[in-house]
Parts: C-alpha cells; structure tokens; sequence
C-alpha cells in the first residue's frame, strides 16, 4: 500500500450464497407437530411370577415395579406432546387366551382393532390386566412391535407426526438379525426408539442397537439416522430410596436425544416448521353487571 500505483492484491467474486436458519425441536412443536407415543413391554418367563415378590412384573400393593416405574417416568413427560392422551399399548413374548398362542404384537387393553389407552393411567390399568390374563412365555423378539410403529409413522410423513415407541424389556434380544434390519428400515421414518432394559441381565446387544459408538447397519446397509436410545435402569435405582429424583433423571436421559432425532428427520427431508397458529382475537368487552350493594356480611368475609 505505500506504493503510489497499488489498487489491490487480488479480488475474491462470490458466485453464490445461502442464508439458512437453523430450525429447533420447538419450532417443530409450535408448528402443530404431534408426537405418538407407543409402549411396548416386555411379558416373557424370564421375568419371573407376577404372583411373586421376586419377578419384575410383581404387583406391589405399596409400590409401582420397575416396568411401572419406567413407563410413568418416561410416559408423564411425553404425554404432554401428544394432544389427544391416546396411546396405544403392546405387549410382547407371552401366551394368549383362550388357545395359547405365543404373541410378539398383542394389545395391552385386549382390543384388536384399536391398542389405544388413555392416558399413562389407561396404559397401566391395561397392563395389570394383561398380567392377570396372559401367560409369560418367550422369545424375546423387537422386531414385530418396531415394525408396528413404523407402519404408523410411515403413513404420515409431512412433518405433521412424529412416532416414538418405548420399549421394556429384562432380557437378551433373541432376533437381533430382523430387529436391526427393522431398525434400519425405520431410520427413513419419522420415529424414534427408547429402549429401557429393567433387572440385572447383560444388556450388550443393546447398546449395539444404540447406534451411538457405531451406527447400526443391517445387510450391508447402513441406517440412515440414529433413532435408538437404550438406558438400563439400574443405573438409576436410587439407594435412598427416592425414586422421584432418579425417576426425573431416568425421564431425562431417555428423551434427551429425541429432540435432534425428530430435527434430523425433518431436515433430512427439507420439512420446515410450520408456522404456529394465530393467536385468536380478543373478545369485545363486555358492558359491567349490575352489582347489588354489599351487605356488611360481604364486606365482612
């Protein structure tokens, strides 16, 4: 620049540019997305007796069980996406009246045509009934209930409907090849998948679902997204006893990452937010009531 003749040391031309905005979990949820929430619980003999003190599946008169514990922890804070409270309720890996038949996909609430309960309330009730109705058996097989949600999600794919199935379960996974093969099929749809592993069992092929360290892949093909979160419950058996601390932490950890799951979905597919809906107008005043004067026991109280 000290010479009399310098004009410049180059130019830089800008061909082209694009402003993006990043769009958040709640801009999805302003905009009327709906979130559907399906539970999936885990009836096989593994468990033990429901009629004894030992089994996962025991019905406490003076406290929930550990399947209970997990679905209210997770349930309470979910249910407050879903605008309709009505969420269906499978059960997996048990024998059903009257002929015994073994079943990986049945309703809680017994009604073929609609799974549906109301509210985490309605999904508990079905599940005690079950319990009382059903004969725990085995395997312990993911892929039919995955499947099933993803079927649901797979219907609605306009951003206007997001799926999440939590799963319960105590044991190792027996068909590990079709439950990753549904899994990866189902990273294309907008769903998200919870996974809670309840008792003391090793949950190894879990965290391989879990997709965190290595994403899951099925046949050579790789999952699109990672759209399962797996957490063992024991690791939030408060030793004080307060299950209310650890059960917030539990609801926590387990959501955490449906936010950028649902994100990702969205963006993947170029889904904007829609935006949120008008607030109504405001009502014109109404002319004040006539008030008859205040007696002294009005003015009293």
């Amino acid at each position: 620049m000290k010479k009399k003749k310098y004009v410049n040391s180059g130019t830089v031309t800008l061909l082209s540019f694009a402003v993006e905005s990043e769009c958040t979990f709640l801009d999805y949820i302003k905009g009327g997305t709906q979130i559907n929430f399906t539970v999936a619980i885990d009836f096989t003999a593994s468990n033990g007796n429901p009629s004894q003190s030992t089994s996962l599946h025991y019905m406490s008169p003076y406290q929930l069980n550990a399947y209970a514990l997990a679905l209210t922890a997770v349930g309470e804070i979910i249910q407050h996406y879903d605008s309709d409270k009505m969420f269906p309720a499978l059960g997996f890996g048990a024998k059903l009246p009257p002929d015994g038949r073994v079943s990986h996909e049945f309703p809680l609430n017994g009604n073929q045509e609609n799974p549906s309960c109301c509210g985490i309330d309605g999904i508990l009730e079905a599940y005690h009934h079950s319990l009382r109705t059903v004969q725990l058996y085995g395997p312990t097989n993911f892929a039919p209930v995955v499947t099933h949600v993803a079927r649901t999600a797979a219907a609605v794919q306009d951003g206007s409907q997001y799926s999440v199935l939590l799963i319960i379960t105590d044991g190792v996974i027996s068909d590990m090849a079709q439950t990753k093969e549904a899994i990866v099929n189902a990273a294309k749809l907008p769903m998200s998948i919870i996974i809670i592993g309840v008792g003391q069992a090793e949950f190894d092929a879990m965290v391989e679902l879990d997709g965190d360290d290595v994403r899951i892949s099925s046949r050579g093909k790789l999952a699109e997204r990672d759209i399962v979160q797996f957490v063992p419950f024991r690791d939030y058996v408060d030793r004080t006893g307060n299950h209310v601390l650890s059960m917030a932490r539990l609801a926590r950890d387990v959501l955490a990452e449906i936010p950028d799951q649902l994100v990702s979905y969205m963006k993947s597919q170029g889904i904007r937010p829609r935006p949120p809906p008008a607030a109504p107008e405001p009502s014109p005043p109404q002319s004040p009531a006539r008030t008859p004067p205040a007696s002294p026991l009005h003015t009293h109280i």
